[in-house]
């Protein structure tokens, strides 16, 4: 039976893949139809938190690299250049509505102690006052040891941290496939089989892939907090997905 839970805190997790088909520039249609469906929800008295990729593949694009770097101060350096344009679109796209954004840069550093509690407050704060949190990971600063590795993690830890009642990861796929290339709508228990069925990407651009999503589905189905996976190059997806989280892609619901 599906549930008529309203689900007004929702994180959204954009993937670079999304805007990695245009020579690594960001999709500005594809930004505004995000802020469009965003601007929605919070009229419907929702929030909304969003966790975006993409800095490094825009920094490749202005340094007109073909590949991602290998060489970690060179890998930052993209970051840095990105992140500075992936705000600034956003930013346009947002205030086309009349909204705020913020941006958040985050390492596994902080998850733990005061900086966790600094980093909700901030985000709570945010959200009362209408503003679109918009979160990355810090790549310009992190190395291996405080690197959270990818953005599906990180955002299963930020719907956490905020206290979501739903977490919408989009990517370029309809969602988890089966053997037979058949969507499967609904996992109620990530088992070895579930986990056998992602596969790491192939992307120059960016890190993942289907098998972490599924163990940011498990982070976040731990904490009670619901996960779907759909196809973000689907219009209307995040407003769908928020209305009825059965409706597209693949859930993973929490024990």
């Amino acid at each position: 039976m599906r549930s008529r839970k309203n689900y007004k805190r929702i994180v959204v997790k954009v993937g670079a893949s999304l805007f990695a088909g245009k020579k690594n520039k960001l999709d500005t249609s594809l930004a505004a139809g995000i802020a469009c469906q965003i601007s929605g929800l919070i009229k419907e008295g929702k929030e909304v938190v969003l966790v975006s990729s993409g800095a490094i593949a825009l920094g490749m694009s202005i340094l007109k690299l073909t590949s991602r770097p290998k060489e970690l101060a060179r890998l930052q350096a993209a970051a840095a250049i990105g992140q500075h344009e992936l705000m600034h679109v956003y930013k346009l796209a947002l205030k086309k509505y009349g909204l705020n954004c913020a941006q958040l840069l985050l390492t596994w550093d902080d998850f733990l102690g005061l900086r966790y509690h600094n980093a909700k407050n901030t985000l709570n704060t945010l959200l009362k006052l209408k503003c679109v949190p918009i979160i990355n990971e810090n790549d310009t600063v992190a190395t291996e040891e405080i690197k959270l590795g990818d953005n599906d993690r990180l955002s299963a830890l930020v719907s956490i941290l905020v206290g979501a009642d739903l977490l919408i990861i989009l990517s370029d796929v309809d969602g988890l496939l089966d053997r037979n290339k058949k969507i499967i709508r609904r996992v109620t228990k990530i088992t070895g089989e579930i986990k056998s069925l992602g596969c790491p990407t192939s992307k120059n651009t960016c890190v993942g892939g289907m098998v972490t999503k599924i163990e940011a589905a498990r982070i976040a189905v731990e904490e009670r907090v619901p996960c779907v996976i759909a196809n973000g190059a689907k219009k209307g997806i995040i407003a769908k997905v928020a209305q009825d989280p059965f409706s597209e892609g693949t859930i993973f619901l929490p024990k």
